[in-house]
């Protein structure tokens, strides 16, 4: 059963295929934006300047999120009931808050200006984390 006033959105033909364009879009937003920063904490491309690079790959990755986000609520609003019990949508839950503290953690420990071993550990598995949630997000229809 879906939310009130979303039985619509499940059964419309063309907008439930728009959201989740709207959901990849954003996926492509927040993994790209934070792997090319990624990368520079790695030391490629060491003659762009880190930190403009970090306030814009933030800002993107923020916005990505944010449409991530939306599409992903009002896709489970479609059909609450069927998602909570799904594995694959509770792990890729489980694997955003990681990434999400990961991504805390990294920025509390001042690990951009550090770029040691550690923080290129952190961007392996922020990596990883996205990855997986990503991975998840794709098995959810089949679980």
């Amino acid at each position: 059963m879906s939310a009130p006033g979303l039985a619509w959105l499940a059964s419309n033909p063309i907008a439930y295929p728009a959201l989740e364009v709207l959901h990849i879009v954003g996926i492509a937003l927040l993994l790209g934006s934070l792997v090319l920063l990624e990368l520079r904490v790695w030391g490629a491309a060491p003659e762009l300047p880190l930190r403009p690079l970090a306030r814009l790959a933030l800002t993107v990755t923020i916005g990505g999120f944010a449409l991530v986000a939306a599409s992903g609520l009002l896709m489970f609003a479609t059909q609450p009931a069927e998602l909570l019990g799904n594995r694959a949508l509770q792990l890729k839950l489980a694997l955003v808050l990681a990434a999400g503290l990961n991504a805390v953690a990294f920025h509390a420990r001042g690990s951009l200006e550090r770029g040691d071993g550690l923080a290129r550990a952190q961007t392996v598995l922020s990596t990883g984390l996205w990855l997986g949630a990503i991975v998840c997000g794709r098995w959810i229809a089949y679980l």
